[in-house]
């Protein structure tokens, strides 16, 4: 990645605001390019995977959980904070099988997402499940939630109209349903 230095900020202090069970909140003081001070309020965040769960019959896995701060429920894809140093294909898996019930020993890594730059250092690791596996879903106590089986191509449709607006839902959907469109398109040639 080509860093533009004349765009930097340099940090100059930083301060706790908060420590929470989910997240920390810093506070910055930086130096601008111009030479001048600024406040930057940063979220701080462990990260967390996000797994579309896609049966042999292209159908994924979606769930439909209350999101308090839109006061609704949302339509998302199986998804859960890492624990400090926990490696992401770990929790992946894990939060596949708690939330869902599925399990796969299939997963492919397909990116990372910078869930909300401007205020927070969050990071979600984006993989993909195959040939998976129903055993027991196994929530936990706080969580409610149901869970779905849906065409992607449907998924797919429900992403362009706005129905499905979890952003991580949204790009795990498209990510995956370009995977397969251009693995069809191999295919043909």
């Amino acid at each position: 990645m080509k860093i533009i230095k004349n765009i930097t900020e340099k940090i100059i202090s930083s301060k706790s605001i908060y420590k929470g069970k989910i997240i920390d909140l810093e506070k910055l003081t930086v130096i601008l390019p111009n030479g001048k001070s600024a406040t930057r309020e940063i979220i701080r965040h462990n990260g967390a995977c996000a797994i579309v769960a896609l049966t042999n019959d292209e159908q994924i896995i979606i769930e439909y959980q209350y999101r308090a701060p839109f006061d609704k429920i949302l339509i998302e894809i199986p998804a859960g904070k890492l624990d400090c140093d926990e490696d992401p294909l770990v929790c992946a898996k894990r939060e596949l099988l708690e939330e869902t019930g599925y399990v796969s020993n299939n997963f492919t890594f397909l990116t990372k997402i910078a869930l909300a730059p401007g205020y927070s250092d969050e990071v979600i690791h984006l993989y993909l499940a195959k040939d998976i596996t129903l055993r027991k879903q196994n929530l936990d106590e706080d969580e409610f939630l149901l869970v779905e089986k849906i065409p992607l191509k449907k998924a797919r449709e429900m992403v362009l109209n706005g129905t499905i607006e979890n952003s991580i839902a949204v790009a795990g959907i498209l990510f995956v349903s370009n995977i397969l469109k251009g693995e069809k398109n191999d295919t043909v040639k």
